[in-house]
């Protein structure tokens, strides 16, 4: 698929109803594909096209600012919490890609429905670190955003914000504003009740929603194959009638891309969409875990090479040199 394209290339490429009498024993009756997208392999290299955007230096500038911020802010925090100035906290290391670029892709109108790691993304919306700090230092407060009003706390309960965005994007269709509710989730979220319930009440009344999934891997000490036996979870979208992809979860550029798309064809189309982001978390669920009791340091190695921050710094040198 063209990078160029403005609309997104639905996953459903064989779907036919048929009725018993029309239907032959043993025939297809519905067939659907998953697509993986990435823009920049691990160096940092473009394995196709890049969109307009990924040509000017300002826009990724700002995005690697955005998640060398976030990584700062991260490990900040984690000294703060190791120090005993700071509850328990929930590393977001290796994953600054994919908040910064939903942020990023986001309209000011849309709203957003966290899970507890997307720091990219509400720093993108105005939210202050001071107000996280707080939050995650046990004052209720750091929620009370004070610029983007209408976004939704940090969610700990795991994938309770599925069904909350849902009744907002329920909200926003029958008001008939143009504004998508943008809900993160992590891969353990999506073998929830509450998740597979606001998939079908996504699809069933086409709402403007916006799934994303982080998949890292892990569920707390919970690994992905054992999360789950199918074989994505961007494939969960075809029971819920919406469209499902995959994303690399490290290259900023084809995340920031597939989401701009996503968005646009919610707003215009009105039917959901789940993105599955693929990625690895780097660091313990929380300062709470310890991951060394249950995943080999040799697993994580081979994933640093993965790096988004590195991968998009190695993108600009190459490609903006004098």
């Amino acid at each position: 698929m063209s990078t160029h394209k403005t609309t997104l290339h639905l996953a459903t490429s064989n779907n036919h109803q048929h009725s018993e009498q029309q239907a032959k024993d043993g025939a297809t009756v519905a067939s659907f594909q998953i697509r993986y997208h990435q823009y920049l392999n691990r160096l940092g290299q473009a394995v196709i096209k890049l969109p307009t955007f990924a040509q000017d230096p300002a826009v990724l500038i700002q995005l690697y600012r955005s998640m060398l911020l976030t990584r700062t802010f991260d490990k900040k925090a984690v000294a703060l919490q190791r120090t005993g100035q700071l509850g328990t906290y929930a590393s977001s290391l290796g994953q600054e890609a994919i908040g910064v670029a939903i942020g990023s892709a986001m309209r000011k109108e849309d709203l957003l429905l966290p899970s507890y790691r997307e720091y990219g993304a509400m720093f993108e919306r105005g939210v202050s670190m001071t107000e996280i700090l707080l939050y995650w230092g046990g004052d209720e407060r750091g929620m009370d955003y004070q610029i983007p009003r209408e976004d939704f706390p940090i969610c700990v309960p795991v994938a309770s914000q599925s069904a909350h965005a849902v009744g907002v994007a329920t909200a926003f269709k029958y008001h008939q504003q143009p504004r998508v509710a943008v809900c993160i989730l992590g891969d353990g979220g999506t073998s929830k009740g509450d998740f597979y319930e606001a998939l079908n009440l996504a699809g069933a009344w086409q709402l403007p929603v916006l799934f994303v999934v982080n998949n890292n891997q892990w569920a707390i000490s919970v690994p992905r194959e054992k999360q789950s036996g199918a074989e994505t979870l961007a494939q969960k979208a075809i029971a819920g009638g919406i469209h499902g992809e995959q994303v690399d979860g490290n290259d900023v550029i084809a995340l920031k891309h597939r989401i701009e798309l996503a968005l646009d064809a919610i707003r215009t189309g009105g039917k959901a969409v789940l993105i599955e982001a693929l990625t690895y978390r780097m660091c313990d669920h929380t300062t709470a875990d310890s991951a060394i009791r249950y995943r080999p340091e040799a697993e994580v190695d081979p994933h640093r090479a993965e790096d988004p921050i590195r991968r998009q710094l190695n993108s600009f040198c190459s490609s903006h040199r004098p």
